[in-house]
């Protein structure tokens, strides 16, 4: 493909009147309550956004206010998103998921002015975040106290009349997950999302005719890139969650064309399977022809897929037996890579080639790649951001002096320009033999152990690195000295393959889950690595010649 062809971006807003123009009466966002979709036109969601932008303008705010967004995915999240960008404000979107020392943080530090308050679990827990100062708006949801809620502010004041953004204008400040530290904010222009937005919705060849699901957080940039960009770009249909426990009905019911998941989640759902048929029947009836296909069409339409033409993964390292696994019940799943600073946009592996199965793809138009030192991948795009808010020293140690962002990540290119992340350099350690340990490739082949659901393999001053290990619900029937054996088995092999300095000690396996409430995981369900280091790197020095061990809660 030539990466040197030019591409004018739409803002939202700009497809947001085109699509009201073209389809207005048609739906566009699906938001179950109840268990009954309540549905938005175009043209009710446009008369919404420039009703909420005209309310906040009545209110004091600004334009280059910033206003934070603290919700869960709904609809009225997507229409929040727009008016703010109708009004001029900046954006400031919060994880529903975030502890209460977060949540200050974030606000605080963006200095936000007013937060629109959504859908949340656990509401009270953040209660005492959000100061007093504030202005609180609510989202149609019974949450925290708010001062104005939604019915109230789409009545109170004349509809803004839209002027559209400069491209170099800030759009939204997105903080990281935070997965090593408190997350740095980082400045997403109106240009830059939007160039993301188009060409992700061009790669996918997104059309008004396609469905989507939007349960991923939203305060993260794959969602809002992704799902939302390309959604408003294409004018597709876009579905809703009600709740967890409503996952799997809510995606029968939305039945995505296109559908993006994460790692962590293509796991549980493989593991939700086996758990029912049990591993060893279910390879026996992927293995014997024609019964094969109809078990395959029968787990695609449990898991709600079977509409898909296209499914993703992103977000974080994922296994290629995985991605093998669900090949043999025929979903291909292309990886895609991409990171906040890079507005969501990187490499992708569209048009789907299985021969690049273990890549995360290749760059779309005007991107570029390069290895610099110690192989550390550097991207260059328009999608980039400007920099971090109020930390010109962290801005100006992750770009070069060609304007190439350093991701952190290292990387092999292929001759065909397919990339492969092979770690990521804070994560590697090194052991007290002095030598480096890269864990990410170990994690990958210890992953292919079907006993296995998370795992983290940790050993910074160390002896021998260990594998942590979260065991499956299905394993943890089973008798230990089978599970034992399994993890044994799976090291042996790997250990064989291993410099001397990286064979693994052994495993730790843990009883306690893993989640984003305990912070071990990030929002986005990645491993606190710097978590499970602390917590767990001194009960693993003793670790020898393969051993397991097993930590009681």
């Amino acid at each position: 493909m030539d990466n040197t062809m030019s591409i004018k971006p739409k803002l939202p807003l700009e497809h947001l009147i085109h699509w009201e123009q073209q389809q207005g009466s048609t739906i566009w966002l699906r938001q179950p309550r109840e268990r009954k979709l309540h549905d938005t036109t175009w043209t009710e969601a446009l008369k919404q956004v420039t009703a909420l932008a005209g309310a906040l303008r009545h209110l004091g705010l600004q334009p280059g206010d910033k206003v934070a967004i603290l919700s869960k995915n709904c609809a009225e999240w997507f229409i929040t998103d727009l008016a703010l960008q109708a009004g001029g404000f900046i954006s400031v979107p919060i994880y529903p998921t975030a502890s209460e020392d977060t949540v200050r943080y974030v606000l605080n530090h963006s200095g936000a002015k007013a937060v629109f308050i959504g859908k949340l679990d656990n509401p009270e827990a953040i209660n005492g975040a959000i100061a007093d100062t504030l202005l609180r708006f609510g989202m149609n949801y019974q949450s925290l106290h708010t001062q104005y809620d939604w019915q109230r502010l789409l009545t109170m004041a004349e509809p803004i009349e839209i002027e559209l953004a400069q491209p170099e204008q800030i759009m939204t400040l997105i903080y990281t997950s935070g997965s090593t530290g408190n997350p740095k904010g980082a400045l997403l222009s109106y240009g830059a999302y939007s160039y993301a937005a188009d060409i992700i919705q061009n790669e996918l060849n997104a059309n008004p005719d396609d469905r989507v699901i939007s349960y991923l957080p939203l305060a993260h940039i794959t969602e809002r890139t992704y799902v939302e960009g390309s959604a408003i770009a294409s004018g597709a249909t876009v579905y809703f969650l009600e709740n967890l426990q409503t996952f799997v009905d809510d995606v029968k019911v939305a039945a995505p064309t296109l559908f993006l998941s994460v790692p962590r989640l293509w796991t549980l759902f493989r593991q939700n399977i086996i758990d029912k048929v049990g591993h060893s029947k279910l390879n026996l009836l992927l293995s014997l022809p024609l019964i094969n296909k109809l078990v395959a069409a029968k787990i695609r339409k449990q898991l709600g897929l079977d509409s898909a033409r296209m499914l993703g993964c992103g977000s974080a390292p994922v296994s290629p037996s995985l991605l093998q696994w669900y090949r043999r019940i025929g979903m291909d799943i292309a990886e895609a890579w991409g990171m906040t600073e890079t507005a969501g946009l990187g490499t992708m592996n569209t048009p789907y080639r299985f021969d690049k199965l273990g890549t995360v793809g290749r760059v779309p138009l005007n991107c570029e790649v390069k290895l610099g030192d110690n192989n550390e991948l550097l991207f260059k795009s328009p999608s980039l951001i400007d920099g971090y808010y109020n930390n010109d020293a962290a801005t100006a140690e992750v770009f070069d002096a060609d304007g190439y962002f350093k991701t952190g990540d290292q990387a092999q290119i292929d001759d065909d320009g397919y990339v492969s992340i092979t770690g990521r350099i804070k994560d590697n350690f090194k052991t007290a033999k002095g030598k480096f340990v890269c864990p990410v490739p170990i994690e990958r082949k210890l992953s292919q152990n079907p006993h296995i659901e998370l795992v983290c393999v940790i050993g910074s001053g160390q002896p021998y690195p260990a594998a942590v290990v979260q065991l499956t619900e299905g394993a943890k029937l089973l008798p230990k000295t089978e599970v034992e054996q399994s993890l044994t088995d799976t090291m042996t092999e790997i250990n064989v393959l291993m410099e001397s300095h990286a064979t693994l000690g052994g495993a730790l396996l843990i009883a306690e889950p893993w989640t984003v409430e305990n912070d071990v995981m990030t929002p986005t369900l990645k491993i606190k690595r710097h978590v499970v280091e602390q917590r767990f790197n001194e009960k693993i020095g003793s670790l020898r010649n393969e051993q397991i061990q097993w930590q009681q809660q």
